[in-house]
């Protein structure tokens, strides 16, 4: 399924959980080489993602020169988000347009999200759903900017009041687009203990008619925050990649790889089988439990032939091939056509 297609094919409303749509978020890791970025295409596509994202931003139009580094500065130890920015600002609109080609040709949704104008409307011509990053969660005039190419928004709320998000969704609704909210966290990385996944229930509690998900941050470990974020009803599921996760720098050493990426969709698999329908119903295989495990009506003495059956001539005992007790009350008052014995299970064509 495309990621438009969520927006059309998913209800909130309906008491289920889905398989996640699953953005592998390649952002800026392929460190300015076209060769490492369709091999992060490449092994997301094997992973088992729907998307591979990345990010398309100028230096000098994200950030001021004297923008501080609010990261782990012992993993990427540059000091200014400029001269951060500066190193992975060189893939601009042929290289994205390349990238959408190969995403194409290998049969993965290509995304990128945009981090100014210039990027926003070329990347239209590539993108069927604009992603708003939690930074622009408050950037009014760009979130009306994207609304008016007319496409669904997903915007991450992380580092946001419930006041801020909701403003930011009357924003996207004045415009009239569709809009998937996810939970999101920024701290990089983001402790187990702060993932506050509870906080997915809040949004789907808030936002009723809204797609809910979650953008990761936390370490990969077992994949086992994103296997609750979708147990908790995450529609969505967008978590940083890489291809080698000892690579120095901001994204590698919290983002999955393709092995993490098997993994959460094995669990997945897995889970669901677990979890099976949604819909109360007995199944095929308790077939033998409903015909030998419950119980049918039973004489507790011998009955005669024209005997008025009272409650007092009956019991019930497995199986159930006999009258249910559920219709002891149709039972008490009829006449035995016939001698019933003791311990016979009752059958339908035993009374008047």
């Amino acid at each position: 399924m495309k990621l438009k297609e969520l927006f059309s094919t998913i209800n909130p409303y309906e008491k289920k959980l889905f398989k996640p749509y699953i953005i592998a978020e390649a952002g800026v890791n392929h460190e300015g080489c076209m060769k490492i970025a369709k091999r992060l295409c490449d092994e997301a596509k094997e992973g088992g993602a729907d998307a591979i994202k990345f990010q398309t931003y100028k230096a000098n139009t994200i950030a001021s020169k004297d923008s501080p580094a609010y990261w782990d500065t012992s993993k990427e130890p540059t000091l200014s988000q400029y001269e951060l920015f500066t190193k992975h600002d060189k893939f601009w609109k042929a290289e994205m347009q390349e990238l959408k080609k190969y995403c194409d040709k290998i049969g993965i949704e290509f995304l990128s999200t945009p981090f100014d104008i210039e990027s926003a409307t070329f990347l239209n011509e590539m993108m069927d759903v604009f992603k708003i990053s939690s930074s622009d969660i408050t950037n009014k005039p760009f979130i009306e900017f994207i609304c008016d190419f007319g496409k669904p928004i997903i915007l991450s709320t992380g580092a946001s009041s419930l006041s801020e998000i909701a403003e930011a969704v009357s924003w996207i609704e004045t415009k009239g687009n569709s809009v998937a909210l996810l939970h999101c966290v920024l701290n990089y990385p983001t402790p187990d203990k702060n993932a506050n996944l509870g906080m997915i229930m809040d949004l789907k509690t808030r936002f009723p008619d809204k797609i809910v998900g979650y953008s990761d941050h936390t370490l990969p470990n077992y994949m086992k925050v994103c296997e609750i974020a979708t147990l908790l009803g995450s529609i969505i599921i967008e978590k940083h990649f890489t291809h080698d996760k000892k690579l120095p720098g901001n994204d590698h050493y919290h983002a999955m790889d393709k092995n993490d990426l098997k993994l959460f969709k094995i669990n997945l698999d897995k889970t669901f089988e677990i979890l099976g329908s949604f819909k109360i119903e007995a199944l095929e295989d308790e077939l033998p439990a409903r015909q030998n495990a419950r119980r049918s009506l039973v004489a507790m003495k011998d009955i005669e032939k024209g005997k008025t059956i009272r409650k007092e001539d009956l019991t019930f005992k497995r199986p159930a091939s006999g009258v249910s007790p559920n219709f002891i009350d149709e039972i008490v008052g009829k006449t035995a056509l016939i001698d019933i014995k003791e311990d016979d299970v009752l059958k339908w064509n035993m009374f008047k």
